[in-house]
């Protein structure tokens, strides 16, 4: 059985994928064979989709079941902060979930991104001395710009009260 937390952690990443790959939910169901108000059920977390549905979704959105179920299960693990999160009393429970859902969205990105450059050092052969990196930057004598000289800069007009 699919637990609550996995099926709002599973539905919120297909309504990412879905609106990332810039598709609506009437395309998506079309592509999957489902009714427009069954994906909405999904994608809200009210149910969890079954294993063929759930094959169709990843294939409409351009990954595999496994990252589907995957990327959710990773999202399963409870942090402090969605905690504090969860208990914040102050904020509505829209506002919570909002909240909490923007922090996992981000975890995914940088979940992603790591695996992006894992992936493409590996392939490149590319090492922490690849050009444009910090270590590159250090050994060449560049470093960060000083605060005003970056671009831009010309385009500040200072009022000198005249």
């Amino acid at each position: 059985m699919v637990s609550q937390r996995q099926k709002n952690f599973m539905g919120a990443l297909i309504r990412q994928q879905r609106e990332m790959a810039d598709l609506s939910m009437r395309q998506v169901s079309t592509m999957v064979g489902i009714s427009n108000p069954y994906l909405s059920q999904i994608e809200r977390g009210l149910r969890a989709p079954s294993e063929a549905v759930a094959a169709g979704l990843a294939t409409a959105l351009g990954m595999s079941v496994e990252e589907l179920y995957e990327q959710g299960a990773e999202d399963v693990e409870h942090t402090d902060l969605l905690t504090a999160i969860e208990g914040a009393e102050e904020l509505t429970p829209g506002q919570r979930d909002s909240l909490a859902e923007i922090y996992r969205s981000f975890v995914r990105a940088n979940a992603a991104a790591a695996g992006a450059g894992r992936a493409e050092a590996r392939g490149s052969g590319a090492g922490p001395e690849a050009p444009g990196s910090e270590a590159e930057a250090r050994s060449s004598g560049a470093g960060p710009e000083a605060p005003g000289s970056g671009a831009g800069a010309q385009d500040t007009e200072v009022d000198d009260g005249s």
